[in-house]
């Protein structure tokens, strides 16, 4: 059965409603049954997506409209995710840019949207969230205009169609003054706007892989889209491998997409997305072809990770108590299977067999696998983020970031003095009617790391912060990051309120009390440079007198919450974060401790 077909990207910023359009999009078109309980954000099926309201990794879905099989892939919105973006864009012929009618288009935009117009592909431009108060819809699509025109976009590109849409609402229209119904008008959009996939059925079967997936029962399967010829259930096929070896294979599974099912297929042919089992040596960007006449289509290049860190087994007084996985062999095999879906990850062997160099695309990509890690019941720990240097033209380079900042007024002057002791140099400053203040900075990344945290102290939890990664430059000098000294546990016990009480005035605490704590394990920040090495089991001595009053109301400054996030972003050079299934702990290196 051979339908017309159409393949599009949705891409966004984090946050501007993509996933939500896509529900909509998903229960107008028929695709679940009546009555059929169906969650919000189908297509965040991933724990840590719900929870972050993100989208980690790049989806398929597929629905019908007037005879039309039109495949929609999910892209993740954040820059950290790259690997993801660009392979799925080799997979379709046009894209849906959705923006927020208030905040316009942001960083993360800019990043997508940069690697859309790089492929040739002519966005359909949707402004949402147009019924929310302080929406903006033409002020909107004149920003997106203008980032078009900044990213290099052709005439063609930059003459886009675009449509007004609410996502949580469910309806799309062409016009403002025009009656808020349903999404039809964006399916017809996509009809008329997406070519449809260039492929000549008749030519031997080319099938690109662009995404892995794992089954227990069928094994590595492999997502692609089909450029040349015809795929049959149980036919021989070959693997062009990136060296140029070809392995012959049997195509075990073929499997379409329909609504946010697999269902099964006899055959498909030229531009339609399958997943494909049979293939266990199969890597991302390889093809799948015709034994008798092989051909390879061009491999697909990915940006390299910008950042590393050591994992490592966990060596703490309180190894081994919470995880289910500690050794290291396990943590191993951990990281060596997620290379086989993670293609932006790097992971190398060191001259120690407890230690692994784990290189990603940023903090939020590496804190994201270590988040999913812990969920697993690993246990583990991990050194502070490095960025990787590279050489280029003889010359060492650094990697750099574009950083944009959506801050309150009061906060601009802090911002910028920060940001210029970490080396960052301000390319453009928004001030908005709404007493917030946009502000672009180019930065080395390595002068971002343990900025966050700075950053959320200085606009007091209302900045926005948004980054993206730009190319290697030359090295720019040492980067001034200030940070005070820690509070560190002087021996193991359990933190008392008595002890942290008498304490209180040294610094903030990262703990309460009750809290089991070790020699070295790091337990607040000091108010000045230098550590400080503290008895925070220290007991109250008991006496028969009892003063009037006691200590009923008497209380603790609220501790500092250390996050995930948060604790790789502060741990120092000399420290570590240990990660169990229930904790998050610093700790300082144990050599350093030996040296006081």
């Amino acid at each position: 059965m051979t339908l017309p077909i159409r393949n599009v990207a949705i891409i966004a910023h984090v946050d501007h409603g993509k996933t939500t359009l896509v529900d909509a999009l998903l229960k107008q078109s028929g695709t679940f049954r009546e009555g059929e309980e169906v969650p919000d954000c189908v297509m965040d099926s991933n724990d840590l997506e719900r929870e972050r309201g993100i989208t980690i990794l790049a989806k398929n879905t597929a629905v019908h409209y007037k005879e039309t099989l039109i495949n929609i892939v999910d892209t993740p919105g954040h820059a950290d995710f790259g690997g993801e973006v660009e392979r799925v864009l080799g997979m379709v012929d046009g894209c849906i840019l959705i923006v927020d009618a208030n905040e316009g288009p942001m960083p993360q935009t800019r990043f997508v949207l940069k690697k859309a117009l790089e492929k040739g592909l002519r966005p359909i431009v949707v402004v949402n969230k147009i019924d929310r108060p302080q929406a903006d819809p033409f002020g909107a699509i004149d920003k997106v205009l203008d980032l078009f025109l900044e990213l290099g976009a052709d005439d063609d590109q930059c003459e886009f169609p675009y449509l007004f849409a609410s996502g949580l609402a469910g309806y799309a229209k062409k016009d403002l003054e025009d009656e808020a119904v349903d999404m039809k008008p964006l399916f017809e959009e996509i009809l008329h706007h997406v070519a449809p996939p260039v492929g000549d059925p008749d030519k031997p079967l080319q099938l690109q892989v662009t995404t892995l997936d794992y089954s227990d029962y069928l094994g590595r399967i492999v997502i692609g889209r089909i450029h040349n010829g015809t795929i049959q259930m149980g036919q021989q096929a070959a693997l062009m491998k990136e060296d140029g070896s070809i392995v012959k294979a049997k195509v075990t599974k073929l499997l379409g997409f329909e609504g946010l099912k697999r269902i099964d297929l006899v055959s498909s042919t030229a531009g339609n997305i399958v997943a494909v089992a049979g293939f266990a040596d199969a890597n991302i960007g390889e093809t799948i072809t015709d034994p008798s006449d092989p051909q390879a289509l061009p491999l697909i290049k990915v940006d390299e990770p910008t950042l590393q860190m050591t994992f490592s087994v966990n060596d703490s007084p309180f190894a081994g108590q919470e995880g289910n996985y500690v050794t290291s062999r396990q943590v191993r095999d951990r990281l060596m299977r997620e290379l086989e879906t993670n293609v932006a990850l790097r992971v190398e062997e060191t001259d120690s067999p407890d230690k692994f160099l784990v290189s990603g695309r940023g903090e939020l990509h590496l804190g994201i696998l270590i988040e999913t890690m812990r969920r697993e019941g690993y246990e583990f720990q991990v050194s502070q983020p490095q960025v990787i240097y590279r050489e280029v033209n003889g010359q060492p380079c650094e990697p750099f970031e574009q950083l944009v900042l959506d801050v309150p007024e009061e906060a601009v002057g802090g911002c910028i003095e920060r940001l210029g002791q970490r080396k960052g140099e301000m390319q453009d400053m928004q001030v908005g009617g709404n007493g917030r203040t946009q502000l672009e900075f180019v930065i080395p990344a390595r002068g971002l790391i343990g900025f966050r945290g700075e950053f959320m102290r200085l606009t007091r939890g209302e900045g926005i912060m948004s980054h993206s990664f730009l190319d290697y430059r030359p090295m720019s000098g040492d980067v001034e990051t200030r940070r005070n000294g820690v509070l560190i546990a002087f021996e193991e016990g359990v933190a008392t309120f008595y002890a942290m009480k008498n304490a209180e005035d040294r610094g903030v605490f990262f703990i309460t009390p009750g809290t089991k704590v070790y020699k070295g394990m790091i337990v607040g920040e000091h108010n000045r440079p230098q550590d400080l090495e503290l008895n925070i089991c220290k007991t109250k001595q008991l006496t028969n007198h009892r003063a009037s009053g006691g200590d009923e109301l008497v209380q603790l400054q609220t501790p500092m919450e250390m996050s995930l996030e948060r604790a790789l972003e502060y741990i120092g050079s000399d420290e570590l974060l240990e990660v169990t299934p229930q904790s998050i702990r610093l700790r300082k290196v144990a050599k350093k401790l030996a040296k006081r």
